[in-house]
């Protein structure tokens, strides 16, 4: 099967005007019928904040405010909820927030705001567990263990300091597991000198997770519009007024939680902050008996390698693989990498090396200049709020996002500072598509030689 035929590129986009359908993934595919929601808005309606997005950010924000405070929030999703990447990621709930590993927090910030970072981290995964657990979301959850995988033996020491640095920094203890334990108890394949092996971290099924939050969030009150794109904003009487195509929204706030998928036209705070990266993402068939005992994936864990274009992967419940990496510089009608992700399974997985792919799909990441996700309300107009950018670490941080924001607005709960700042902006922003087709061709270089 091949990605939905629908092109969407967040640099270039106008407001929409009509909803598209779910690309063809692996997760819509086995997710199940969605939950209901309120359909599209047909009416001219008033609410305390509206929420434009209906991913993990939206939904968690919206529940948090319905379950928290008893306000019903009105959601407008311009498609279908977890249209974007909440529908399409590898469905990694890590303790991540951004892209920086804890060396540069280090680095660049000291220990004391490491460990706060850190901190951050592990309740951001705690809030995916925490909800998960509640309302009992059947999501696919696997046992807890994430896998970072030295791909080459120059990487091995970059693997110790990191488990120096958690344990003396933060008190946290991980597991450095040889290449020997790696063939034995996890899997046999190449590209695997070592790991660093988390005890926290687990695989869900990604719209399934979001299926959950919609049922929690419409439970608790909140309301959410499918099929209701913003198509302009403007403002009356000191209201925000979102128009969509068969109604509007009278709201005194209003929080953006589009990530990857903001059209820079949605509102000024968003122009020229995010770098919006495409992601790949390939399901191969299930395994044979035969691949299954010569490659020995026996493992749960989620797991990733140490290149600055990371793949990430992992062995699904049904037998099957998945594995993600970065996508090509521009989206186009049917130019997902599927050869390019398969032949890197091949490359780490020999005995996979017949095995096909069922499903190949994308998704944009948003990438923010500082690798940070930013949850913030704008100080030059102070009821207008976003929480976007989370460089790949979506899953927790998300979803954490969404609940830390709903509770600043209602009673005054800071955000952590590091993420509470504006997003940066981008220099040079015409020249995003440039910059980043430089850059990617030289970390393609750097990883090649072990850099």
């Amino acid at each position: 099967m091949t990605a939905d035929a629908t092109v969407y590129d967040p640099l270039s986009a106008s407001l929409p005007q009509r909803p598209l359908e779910h690309v063809d993934s692996y997760w819509h595919a086995t997710a199940g019928p969605a939950p209901p929601d309120d359909g599209p808005l047909n009416s001219d309606i008033a609410t305390d904040i509206a929420i434009i997005g209906a991913g993990y950010t939206g939904l968690s924000c919206a529940y948090t405010l319905a379950h928290q405070f008893g306000l019903r929030a009105v959601v407008l999703e311009a498609n279908h909820p977890a249209w974007g990447c909440s529908g399409r990621n590898g469905g990694f709930a890590r303790i991540a927030l951004g892209r920086l590993p804890i060396s540069r927090w280090v680095g660049d910030w000291g220990s004391a705001i490491a460990r706060e970072m850190f901190s951050e981290a592990q309740e951001a995964l705690e809030t995916v567990r925490e909800l998960i657990a509640a309302a009992n979301i059947e999501c696919d959850r696997a046992p807890d263990g994430y896998l970072k995988i030295a791909h080459s033996r120059a990487h091995i020491s970059a693997l110790e300091r990191e488990q120096r640095l958690l344990l003396d920094v933060c008190g946290y203890r991980t597991e450095l597991v040889s290449a020997a334990v790696l063939r034995s108890d996890y899997f046999r394949g190449e590209e695997a000198f070592a790991a660093l092996r988390y005890p926290d971290g687990f695989a869900v099924h990604p719209m399934k997770f979001a299926h959950g939050l919609l049922r929690m969030a419409r439970e608790a009150g909140a309301v959410v519009h499918s099929r209701s794109p913003v198509a302009q904003w403007t403002r009356a009487g000191g209201q925000h007024v979102l128009h969509t195509p068969q109604g509007a929204v009278r709201a005194r706030r209003v929080v953006i939680a589009t990530n990857g998928y903001s059209t820079e036209r949605l509102h000024p705070a968003l122009k020229a902050r995010l770098i919006p990266v495409l992601s790949n993402i390939v399901v191969t068939r299930p395994l044979t008996d035969s691949e299954q005992r010569e490659s020995n994936i026996i493992t749960s864990d989620i797991m990733s390698d140490t290149r600055t274009v990371l793949n990430y992967y992992r062995r699904l419940a049904d037998g099957r693989m998945l594995l993600g990496s970065r996508g090509p510089i521009h989206e186009s009608a049917g130019n997902v990498r599927r050869d390019k992700l398969l032949e890197t399974l091949h490359r780490k997985f020999p005995a996979l090396r017949e095995v096909t792919a069922d499903y190949c799909w994308g998704g944009w990441v948003a990438l923010t200049m500082d690798q940070l996700p930013h949850v913030h309300t704008i100080e030059e107009e102070p009821t207008v709020s976003y929480a976007i950018g989370y460089n790949g670490s979506g899953v927790s941080a998300a979803t954490y996002a969404g609940r830390r924001l709903a509770q600043s607005l209602m009673h005054g709960a800071p955000v952590y500072r590091k993420i509470a700042t504006p997003l940066p902006r981008v220099p040079f922003p015409s020249f995003r598509r440039v910059g980043q087709a430089i850059a990617f061709g030289w970390f393609r270089l750097k990883d090649r030689y072990g850099g």
